[in-house]
């Protein structure tokens, strides 16, 4: 099928682009990588009056830290967070881990983190990190610029809060210390598929106790999910040692939080290849997954830095 007829704009700024949105209201879509859009398009489920380009104006492309904090321009490619090193700390490890699931290379090449978070798909992977560690979306529109926290961002599926007349510019993640660790999961049912479940997961550990932990679904709703009941289960509980063996005890806190975010957290729908009691399943394992790939990474950057404190020459 071809996409049917629509204006198109090469906005220079983001004033001329806000211009564009607002005199097209909700028949106007933006084109960032257009990876998802295109598509849309061309089988004609999505038929916009206006298509506003935005892949001209300078500065959206930066990636940028201050003070803590990493701001992602809205043209910002996924390739770029390939390379850990991208992005200071354990987040630059928590993208990097995330960004080898997003279809495949040319995608990521072309396709933005920002472009993903305002297509709003249940099985984003940035939406889910995004709702577990708090990132804010920036936004400018005819009313002036403003910031939305993640959590107040998603409504369902491919609706967001932004209104028709906004273009999303950035998102800000706060960057974690060395302290915490991180894990990205997914579950998916080909190589090529969307995500059956994916979860994301952060923990970081205070005199011996998870003193913060945060879980983020995807795919477990029509939005992406925060589990915080899943959540609040591990605070306050001793970090223990290293899980030995394949799998879970059933018994081992991990385990315990994977079905309380399944049953309590998560709002599955059954899928032609999955009915809902495999989902739930599904869901509970890739958490328990997750954490316990978080707890191994804060051990392995504990022991990097017990490493790095030995003075040259000690024998111990």
């Amino acid at each position: 099928m071809k996409p049917a007829a629509f204006d198109y704009v090469v906005a220079q700024t983001v004033p001329e682009a806000t211009a564009a949105l607002t005199a097209a209201g909700p028949q106007a879509r933006v084109l960032a990588g257009g990876q998802s859009l295109i598509l849309e398009m061309h089988l004609q489920r999505i038929t916009p009056r206006l298509v506003v380009d935005i892949n001209r104006i300078a500065g959206l492309d930066e990636l940028r830290v201050d003070e803590g904090t990493l701001r992602v321009g809205a043209l910002v490619r996924h390739r770029v967070f390939e390379n850990p090193r991208s992005v200071p700390g354990p987040l630059g490890s928590l993208f990097a881990q995330a960004a080898q699931y997003i279809a495949h290379p040319p995608i990521r090449a072309r396709g933005t983190m920002v472009g993903s978070l305002g297509w709003a798909h249940p099985a984003s992977e940035w939406c889910a990190i995004a709702i577990a560690l708090d990132a804010d979306i920036e936004l400018d529109g005819r009313g002036g610029a403003r910031s939305i926290p993640a959590k107040d961002f998603f409504v369902s599926r491919h609706l967001t809060t932004r209104r028709p007349e906004e273009l999303i510019t950035a998102v800000r993640y706060r960057l974690f210390g060395e302290e915490t660790g991180v894990a990205f999961v997914e579950h998916r049912r080909t190589h090529f598929s969307f995500a059956q479940s994916a979860v994301t997961a952060a923990i970081a550990v205070h005199d011996g106790v998870i003193s913060d932990v945060r879980i983020g679904l995807a795919n477990c709703a029509d939005r992406p999910v925060r589990a915080r009941t899943a959540e609040r289960s591990l605070l306050g509980i001793e970090a223990g040692d290293a899980v030995t063996g394949i799998r879970l005890l059933d018994s081992h806190p991990f385990a315990e939080a994977g079905r309380i975010a399944a049953e309590h957290d998560a709002e599955p729908f059954a899928e032609p290849y999955a009915d809902l009691e495999y989902r739930r399943h599904s869901i509970a394992t890739v958490v328990g997954r997750a954490l316990r790939q978080a707890a191994e990474d804060r051990r392995s950057r504990a022991a990097v830095r017990e490493r790095q404190a030995i003075p040259e020459g000690d024998g111990r």
